[in-house]
């Protein structure tokens, strides 16, 4: 059935709603101010916002991004109902300036150096609002942005910001400047972003409603709130713009000082000249970062020295000017493929298989433009070898491993060199026989990742692809 959220502009269902039916974030609209009369140029804005093309476009936006519940325990799927029922009463807040947004529930997630990254989820109506807002600002505000800004831009990525920072070398800029944000997403300061804001939408509803945004709190786990003085929370809509719209004038005072740089979100890197340069620089930026900014700069994470020495969104540049990904990048890769295939999982083989390609498919579209064709290699034996150990553990007992083998093509009369053998698993992966029935073939068609295959494809086109096969 098709879904009607916001095809209308009027409430299928008008009148009064009873208390019970209220969700966090929709206060009654009792009390609310008039609304009436020429509207101030400002407010146009908002109406930008709550028109029903727009509010269409960002509920579909929204469904099609998925994610979990609110603090309201409202999903996805529900919320169309919701909204054909309720629609005219939240706009009516929105016009009114009495609506305000639901804290967004606080979850964590796990960070490569064992700390704890917290992200914050809106409830699906407050993301449909922030979508549609993001929609009416980025017109505003992405064309003056710098050329330097590859983050959260349509016809922009990582891989771009790595290729400018390349190109850099070439032109014989050969030392960084590396400067590590504390705590970015937590620190921004509300009344310089929203004075930033000013300038473009004015004083009126939207800019208060983004206010409101910025300060309605995060819900914990346990249930206990806490106040957001600072920060714009990750995992809403509005927040990447908002990033943006926050360290443009770090983008524009670089650029004023004629240096070369390449910003991904709160993740930039400055190339120069010479080492005496690069220093001089990173104390210069952060100066502007703490005292113009209002941010907080890691002094133990930041550093300038050698271009080489650097790392930027996973990768670094070689000596001969090459685009590799970190060490760091490639043992987390491995420690993740451990993961997967722990022998001791106890998941069927297939389904480790189906994750297996998941991760390792995503992973090598993102660090497949390093310059590190070996290592593909190495890494395709080793994650085949992972999966046949996998396997092995499964098959478990002598007869059950014997049958297996049979059925893969394996000789009966030599079967029992592999099925009866005490080596360990990690050791039988490696078995002349095993390896003969689990060959490249056989695990390919079960879906097992090639990621030479994928590396081909990106530096060589399909083309390239087709010779090598």
């Amino acid at each position: 059935m098709k879904d009607q959220t916001y095809e209308q502009p009027s409430d299928p269902v008008p009148g009064s709603v009873p208390d019970e039916a209220r969700r966090p974030g929709c206060d009654s609209t009792q009390h609310g101010g008039k609304h009436g009369g020429v509207e101030d140029e400002t407010e146009t804005w908002l109406e930008q916002v709550l028109d029903a093309t727009n509010m269409r476009n960002a509920w579909q936006r929204v469904r099609r991004n998925g994610g979990a519940p609110g603090m309201d325990g409202m999903t996805i799927a529900e919320f169309p109902a919701f909204a054909r029922q309720h629609w005219a009463r939240i706009r009516a807040q929105f016009r009114e300036g009495t609506y305000h947004p639901a804290p967004v529930r606080r979850v964590f997630i796990p960070k490569p150096d064992g700390s704890q990254r917290p992200l914050g989820v809106p409830t699906v109506l407050d993301r449909v609002i922030q979508q549609a807002i993001a929609q009416v600002l980025t017109p505003l505000y992405d064309g003056e942005f710098s050329e330097s800004s590859y983050g959260f831009r349509e016809g922009r990525s990582a891989h771009q910001a790595v290729r400018r920072v390349q190109a850099a070398w070439k032109q014989k800029l050969r030392h960084a400047v590396d400067c590590d944000l504390k705590a970015f997403f937590d620190t921004v300061n509300h009344d310089r972003l929203l004075n930033q804001l000013r300038p473009k939408i004015g004083s009126g509803k939207l800019l208060r409603l983004i206010g409101r945004y910025l300060r309605a709190g995060v819900v914990l786990s346990d249930g206990t709130r806490e106040a957001t003085p600072l920060g714009v929370p990750q995992g809403g809509p509005l927040s990447p713009l908002l990033a943006n719209i926050t360290l443009d004038p770090l983008d524009k005072e670089i650029e004023r000082r004629g240096h070369v740089h390449a910003r991904y979100a709160d993740d930039f890197i400055i190339v120069v000249e010479g080492k005496m340069k690069a220093q001089r620089v990173m104390e210069s930026v952060t100066r502007f970062i703490e005292r113009k900014l209002k941010l907080a700069v890691n002094r133990t994470k930041s550093k300038s020295g050698p271009l080489i020495e650097s790392s930027f969104l996973g990768f670094c540049i070689s000596s001969r000017g090459s685009i590799k990904w970190t060490a760091k990048a490639y043992e987390r890769f491995k420690q993740k493929v451990k993961e997967i295939t722990r022998r001791n999982r106890g998941h069927a083989v297939q389904a480790v298989i189906d994750e297996l390609r998941r991760y390792a498919v995503g992973w090598m579209n993102y660090f497949g433009i390093s310059r590190t064709y070996r290592e593909v290699l190495e890494l395709d034996d080793w994650i085949r070898r992972r999966v046949r150990l996998y396997h092995w553990k499964q098959w478990k007992r002598a007869r059950t491993r014997r049958r297996n083998l049979i059925k893969l093509g394996i000789d009966p009369d030599k079967v029992h060199m592999a099925s009866r053998s005490r080596k360990g698993y990690w050791r039988m992966s490696q078995n002349s026989l095993v390896r003969l029935a689990l060959n490249n073939r056989v695990l390919k068609e079960k879906g097992v990742p090639e990621l030479r295959s994928i590396w081909i494809k990106l530096h060589h086109g399909a083309e390239g692809q087709l010779k090598t096969q």
